[in-house]
Parts: C-alpha cells; sequence; structure tokens
C-alpha cells in the first residue's frame, strides 16, 4: 500500500510542511522517492481513491510515477494534469529548480539554472523554468481593491522615427498596463499586462478583471480612461507633468505604479538582460508573483498551484508548451504557490 514510507493511505493525512531552509531542502528531497512522496501527499492529502471505487488502498508503481487501486487495478498517474505531465527529467531536478527559482527575489535565469543544475541541454532550463513562469497565476485569486494607481509604459528600447509615445503601428516594443494597490505611503498588490493598444474597452478589460468594483482608481489624464467612472469605478484623473519636469525632480501623480514600472524595468535588465515580446507577459507574471510576496519569502513554496492559461484576450501567451487552450488544468503538486489573498499582502 502507497504512503509516505509505505504507510496505508486513506486516514485524513494532512498536507505536509515544507522545508524553509536550504539545509532542510536537501535533507527532505534528497532522492526520488521523497519526491514522489511529497507529491503524493500533496496531490492527495487523504488518500488516493478512484472516483468510482470506495476502496482506498493502491501500491506503489514507483519505476512509473504511478499507483494502481488494489480493487480494480485502476492506475493514476503522479504527474498527470500538471506542469510535470510526462516529463522524464528527474523530479530531484524539479524540485531543486522551483526551490531556486522561488525563493531568489531575483530570479533565475536559464543559462544560471543550467550551469547550477548541470543539465545538458540549455532548452531543459528554459523550458522548466517557462513551466514555472505558467503555474505563477491563480485563478481565484483575490482582485485588486481598495484605492489603486493604473498606469501604462513600453517596456522595449527606443527606436527612432516614431511620432509620440501613444504612437502604436510600426513600434517593437511592448505596451504594458500596471495596476498597483495603495496601502497608505506603500505599495500592496501588483497586476501587470501585456495589452495591444491604448482603446478604452482594453484598459477598462483589464481593470474588470483585475481591480475589484467600486474601487478608487488613480490615473493620469489619458482620455481613454474616462469610462471607467461608467464601468463601476471611483475614477480620479489627475494631469501628469511633463517627462522633462518629472526628471528634475516633479512628483508623478501615480508615484507607486511608476515605482512598479521601474522596478519591473531593472528586474528585466538585470536578470535576463531583456525578454523577447512574445515571451513577455509570462515574465510580468514571474515579476507580480515576486512582489506580491516580497515580505514573505517562503509563500512561495507551500501548497498547491493551478495552470495560470487564461482566456484573457490582451494576453499575450506561449503556444509552444501548451496543452489545452478550451479550459485551464490544475496541479497539484506543492512548489509553487499564489496566495495573493488580501489579508497576507497586509501582513
Amino acid at each position: 500500500m502507497f504512503t509516505p514510507n509505505s504507510v496505508t493511505w486513506g486516514r485524513g493525512v494532512p498536507r505536509p510542511p515544507f522545508p524553509k531552509t536550504l539545509r532542510e531542502f536537501q535533507s527532505k528531497f534528497a532522492t526520488e522517492g521523497a519526491c514522489q512522496d511529497y507529491l503524493a501527499a500533496c496531490r492527495w492529502p487523504y488518500g488516493f481513491r478512484v472516483s468510482t471505487m470506495r476502496n482506498r488502498r493502491a501500491y506503489e508503481l514507483a519505476k512509473l510515477r504511478r499507483w494502481q487501486c488494489t480493487s480494480c487495478r485502476h492506475q493514476a498517474s503522479l504527474t498527470a494534469g500538471t506542469i510535470l505531465h510526462n516529463t522524464k527529467t528527474p523530479l530531484t531536478v524539479w524540485f531543486w529548480a522551483a526551490y531556486l527559482m522561488t525563493t531568489d527575489k531575483r530570479g533565475v535565469s536559464a543559462l544560471l539554472l543550467q550551469r547550477q543544475l548541470d543539465l545538458q541541454r540549455y532548452e531543459t532550463a528554459w523550458m522548466m523554468l517557462h513551466k514555472f513562469r505558467q503555474a505563477m497565476i491563480n485563478l481565484a485569486r483575490e482582485p485588486l481593491r481598495g484605492e489603486v494607481e493604473v498606469d501604462e509604459t513600453w517596456v522595449g528600447g527606443t527606436q527612432a522615427g516614431l511620432r509620440g509615445s501613444r504612437q502604436v503601428k510600426g513600434r517593437k516594443a511592448a505596451l504594458v498596463l500596471v495596476a498597483v494597490e495603495k496601502r497608505d505611503r506603500a505599495t500592496g498588490r501588483a497586476r501587470m499586462a501585456v495589452i495591444p493598444d491604448f482603446k478604452s474597452g482594453t484598459l477598462i478589460a483589464f481593470l474588470k478583471q483585475n481591480v475589484a468594483a467600486g474601487s478608487t482608481v488613480y490615473t493620469d489624464g489619458l482620455k481613454s480612461f474616462t469610462g471607467l467612472q461608467e464601468a463601476g469605478f471611483q475614477h480620479v484623473p489627475r494631469s501628469q507633468p511633463l517627462r522633462i519636469d518629472l526628471r528634475k525632480g516633479a512628483t508623478s501623480v501615480v508615484p507607486l505604479a511608476d515605482r512598479a514600472i521601474g522596478n519591473l524595468q531593472q528586474w528585466l535588465i538585470g536578470t535576463y538582460h531583456g525578454v523577447s515580446r512574445d515571451q513577455l507577459q509570462v515574465y510580468l507574471d514571474e515579476f507580480v508573483f515576486r512582489h506580491n510576496r516580497r515580505r514573505l519569502p517562503m509563500a512561495s513554496a507551500s501548497e498547491p498551484a493551478v495552470n495560470p492559461r487564461t482566456t484573457n484576450r490582451y494576453e499575450v501567451r506561449p503556444t509552444s508548451l501548451s496543452r489545452s487552450r478550451r479550459r485551464p488544468t490544475p496541479t497539484y503538486w506543492g512548489l509553487l504557490k499564489q496566495p495573493d489573498k488580501q489579508k497576507l499582502a497586509r501582513d
């Protein structure tokens, strides 16, 4: 029968705690069997049972990463439906990669991960990190609420021949919309998304998905924000000083959003030395994940995650790793978490 250390399942086993130090992690997940036991405990915390059977007893097929019911012989894969599905890479490597990525506030590049884990191919490291980024968004996360600052920015280098900062056609940089909660003078949670244009419908769609109705939204004087009042938000528009005045020390009307934008740009340059436009959204998801947990360093390594494949029409999503575009696939393993709750964010 299977449980961690071959103890019979089905008696209300609680979710196992996650290591809080590097030495504890190294000791707890030193073998493939230990990683499988932890994943099984996260996926079936109350014991394995086939949905059509009352029998909760099963035995492990360790080499196949499967468990088989003793009654009907139904087999269940430990990694099916997760970002680890059909992986040939050892679980110990996946666990180390997840630990390194989620506990370092700066993040880790694919090249550095390849060197640290002694992976033969760069593509393997890139694929692992990309799957982790896809698992960093919880579809059930709470929207921003209270007072929220919203601003837009271009992510990408300067380009000659453009007329003004609002020109979209022909621009190589990506347009990103940023929303940040205000906690007095401090920054709360954030949301970021790649958007195709400055149209009012695009901006309002982002806010309706990421900001609770009735919240107070602070913006600059962009005319596309004029429909927020009718969309259910308390809108406070303010005239933004000229860029030359901001460089001389003038106060921005959305200082928290501008601070988040500056941190994002420095993070992209410092850790990844720039990213492609097509893959930018998943890097934004990673930045938001880290930003919202900057005071909870171990919150990213404690409970199950869900796959973040959303149906957002304005998001740029990679398609090479997607198995299904129809609905999100849940992941049940416990190395990534998106708590992102109001009570945690206030701590």
